[in-house]
């Protein structure tokens, strides 16, 4: 079976992994990665390396990124992938039986949007889910509507996208992929992640993603110094090891802001990319988790940590007992930061999200469908 699968990010590329390396290895399935958006931008780490170095198939390498973060910017460079994916498209109608589309980003909306008139079978993970402070719930939507296969990531999410189609025909509750195979993922140990990115994860540490609320652009700069004034005032307990925003509306914005206060602190570390086995050892090592990334609400749990969740970015999406859900204001982010710490810390209930087979069972639904 001919597989393709978009990734524009190190975000889906991570969440990707596991089913990956099942297609790869798998004899039964031909696997083709076509990668495109911030994989190809040097500003945000050129993470097409990645690909390159865990041997995957990289059949096109699709560069449609603009300069800039505007609202404009945005909108020209979903223009420029279409554009470049409906090339694309012509040529291979027939080169797959399925092309596999994760998640809710504007580019990946543009490549699958392209897709349509060619009637290529798009198969969509993490559908009917939502975030009502990103412009993302909408673009994750139409992804479902031009998709003829789904794999969400709970039961609501699959009545969600039952909603959204009116059938329940070729829709799958698997679990989060990100999940696969947990607990015997292959993380570093403290001196293996040390060597290889200069932090020490012994010190107690706060892993911290921020992404721009996309809905509310004019507000994300304050958001930002909001929270590296909440950091100043952890640093006293806490190193704070921040990874930088997804290429978003005002993510500029925030970065500059970020790295900025990297070089007056050295109690705060901004990282560009860990990839998924950097990211999950340091999730697995840090004291809590602070932000509004969807690795809070997914897999944090997961791990046995709290997550103090920032804003209205991830407004809508199922939780897990972990996660407080605060305002991006310096009193209410400290004082759920010292509730975990009354609480001792380590998170002890269920992931709602998690099932360890996910890769294995989308692999079976695939193979059924010959």
């Amino acid at each position: 079976m001919r597989i393709g699968v978009l990734t524009s990010s190190r975000a889906d590329y991570g969440i990707y992994l596991p089913l990956l390396r099942l297609l790869h290895e798998a004899p039964d399935f031909e696997l083709s990665i076509i990668a495109f958006g911030t994989h190809l931008s040097p500003y945000h780490g050129y993470t097409v390396r990645q690909i390159e170095a865990d041997g995957f198939p990289i059949r096109a390498r699709v560069e449609s990124l603009i300069v800039g973060d505007s609202e404009e910017a945005i909108a020209l460079a979903m223009g420029t992938t279409l554009s470049k994916f409906a090339g694309l498209w012509e040529r291979w109608r027939d080169q797959f039986d399925w092309v596999l589309a994760l998640g809710d980003r504007y580019e990946m909306f543009a490549a699958v949007s392209a897709a349509v008139p060619f009637a290529i079978p798009i198969a969509h993970l993490h559908g009917g889910e939502t975030t009502l402070g990103a412009i993302d719930n909408t673009f994750r939507h139409c992804i479902t509507h031009c998709a003829q296969l789904h794999f969400t990531a709970t039961a609501a999410y699959a009545a969600k996208v039952v909603e959204l189609k009116g059938k329940a025909e070729g829709v799958h509750c698997v679990g989060a992929l990100s999940l696969s195979g947990l607990p015997d993922q292959d993380l570093l140990n403290a001196a293996a992640f040390r060597e290889r990115f200069g932090i020490d994860l012994g010190r107690p540490t706060i892993l911290s993603t921020f992404h721009p609320e996309t809905l509310r652009v004019e507000q994300n700069t304050a958001h930002a110094e909001t929270l590296v004034a909440v950091f100043d005032q952890l640093a006293a307990h806490y190193q704070i090891v921040l990874t930088m925003p997804n290429a978003d509306t005002m993510g500029g914005a925030l970065r500059r802001v970020f790295a900025a206060h990297a070089e007056r602190s050295e109690r705060f570390i901004a990282v560009e990319n860990f990839g998924k086995r950097g990211y999950f050892t340091a999730m697995r090592d840090c004291a809590l988790l602070l932000g509004n990334t969807s690795s809070g609400i997914i897999e944090a749990a997961s791990f046995g940590k709290y997550v103090v969740n920032l804003g209205d970015r991830q407004r809508g999406r199922a939780r897990s007992a972990n996660v407080l859900d605060v305002a991006v204001e310096a009193e209410a982010i400290l004082g759920a930061v010292t509730q975990i710490e009354a609480r001792g810390m380590t998170y002890t209930g269920d992931n709602i999200y998690y099932n360890p087979r996910v890769a294995e069972d989308i692999l079976d639904r695939l193979r059924a469908l010959r």
